[in-house]
């Protein structure tokens, strides 16, 4: 296993890229029309083209990046997450290709993929789970009514087959049931071509838990702690921790234990991720398995001082996992954000645009995974998330606050984006508190994010003429006589 191709982009693949190439492995990954300069293409030892503009025409062109693959001779493929990362048929293929895919085999991909199947596999084995109704075959509307009276409202009917928020709506009284089911099955349709829904218990203010396993493909399944991902918009995480304010050390053994059961049971192997929800009596549910890498791990990878992506690698090529869960222990606490190109104030509408001025926070404790540069061009074509901002501390208060400080110290021109609501969100006394569920942004909505912090405005005159007229728009002055440049006659009027 020599050659690897990346097949994602952004800073998945830029960070998958770096860990490939930190372990003397050659780091390939493809990239779009639009994506022909970004920095995942430019960070890598080779890349390759796609063509297309849209994902469905270049990311998700299985049988381009195949014929890709053989023609340069790619040992392994790193989906990273999004995209192909959970496509039964696309795992299948590299293994009838003779490539690896790294990440779990497609039978567990396959069997996770749907939640229903999901669902009645872990609570074969023990696992909690949420009160629900997986119908079989077509119900009669009365017979959705009667099982609905039994799950209980509120409840949510959410899609079979989905993922992300899509294919589900909240159900309060029984007079909304009808409605709701249409809807969610068109949305599942429309998304995932598979239009079944089901019903469950929806729970009151509760967090959202997950747990980090890996297996090996010798048996060994350990688990590695949880993160909370409670604080959410549309069902889409915005703020991650571990661990969790609300887990103490014997819950986490016995979420852990569950995770790990539900992961034997699967024959599990590589990453992957069991969602619970937490209640506000210390009651866990099982939701969901993530048959992937996920967005949050370098939460995970801080806390237990591992890389995930080199655990990955190693996995997919035989090894066994290098420790056992009892070598495995926790020190201190990270939290994540993440900075996505957005407006909070016109309800987290995506922006467009150059990043004229775009400079990382360096200090002790935070990391920055970053998938664009300065420089580089905000699409309307992909996700708008240009980085995640990472913090560790020995305790939950230092991480806080040095998430806090890296925000106020990260310059970002030329499109809006939502650092001022992250910040926000941050210094939230219920936050500082531990005081989150699912439901804290609509609880605690926030007053508007306003413009970039002062500290943007002037780092930005440091970097160059552009960068400074881009600092001086923010503030409303304009005037040519106030541009910057390398010199000029008598200097500046005051």
């Amino acid at each position: 296993m020599q050659r690897i191709l990346i097949v994602n982009r952004g800073e998945i693949a830029v960070r998958v890229a770096r860990t490939v190439q930190r372990m003397g492995l050659t780091a390939c990954t493809v990239y779009s029309d639009p994506d022909a300069d970004a920095l995942h293409a430019v960070s890598a030892d080779e890349a390759y083209p796609l063509g297309g503009t849209t994902s469905l025409e270049s990311y998700l062109q299985v049988d381009k990046i195949l014929a890709i693959a053989r023609e340069r001779k790619i040992d392994a493929i790193h989906p990273g997450y999004g995209f192909l990362s959970e496509n039964t048929g696309f795992a299948r293929r590299c293994a009838e290709a003779g490539i690896t895919f790294i990440g779990p085999s497609p039978e567990v991909i396959d069997a996770m993929g749907d939640k229903l199947n999901a669902k009645e596999l872990v609570a074969r084995h023990g696992v909690p789970t949420v009160p629900s109704f997986d119908p079989q075959g077509e119900p009669t509307p009365e017979q959705w009514r009667s099982e609905a009276e039994r799950v209980g409202f509120p409840l949510l009917v959410k899609a079979a087959a989905g993922g992300g928020g899509k294919g589900m709506r909240r159900v309060d009284r029984p007079e909304e049931l009808d409605e709701a089911l249409a809807m969610a099955r068109g949305e599942a349709a429309k998304a995932f071509g598979d239009g079944r829904v089901f019903l469950e218990r929806y729970v009151l203010r509760p967090r959202h838990v997950e747990i980090q396993i890996f297996g090996d493909t010798h048996g060994n399944v350990v688990h590695l702690g949880e993160r909370e991902c409670s604080i959410q918009r549309r069902y889409q995480k915005v703020i991650e921790e571990s661990p969790s304010p609300a887990v103490s050390h014997e819950l986490r053994a016995r979420m852990g234990e569950a995770a790990c059961r539900a992961a034997r049971a699967l024959g599990y192997s590589n990453a992957g991720t069991v969602e619970f929800l937490l209640d506000e009596r210390g009651e866990f549910f099982f939701l969901e398995v993530n048959t992937r890498l996920q967005v949050e791990h370098p939460v995970t990878e801080c806390v237990y001082d591992l890389d995930l992506v080199e655990l990955q690698l190693r996995v997919a090529r035989g090894e066994r996992l290098p420790f056992t869960q009892e070598e495995l222990q926790p020190r201190g606490w990270a939290m994540e954000c993440r900075l996505y190109a957005e407006d909070p104030d016109r309800n987290f509408m995506p922006s467009t645009g150059t990043l004229e001025v775009y400079e990382p926070p360096v200090a002790p404790g935070v990391r920055v995974d970053s998938g664009v540069r300065q420089g580089s061009v905000v699409s309307v074509y992909y996700d708008p998330m240009l980085a995640k901002l990472i913090a560790w501390g020995s305790s939950r208060e230092q991480a806080r606050q040095r998430l806090v400080w890296a925000l106020r110290n990260f310059p970002v021109l030329g499109l809006t984006h939502n650092l001022p609501f992250l910040r926000k969100v941050l210094e939230h006394p219920e936050f500082i508190a531990g005081h989150t569920h699912t439901g804290f942004l609509a609880e605690h909505p926030l007053e508007k994010a306003g413009e970039p912090p002062e500290v943007a405005r002037v780092a930005a005159r440091s970097y160059s003429p552009r960068a400074a007229s881009a600092g001086r728009a923010v503030e409303g002055r304009t005037s040519p006589f106030a541009e910057g440049g390398a010199w000029r006659l008598n200097g500046a009027k005051s």
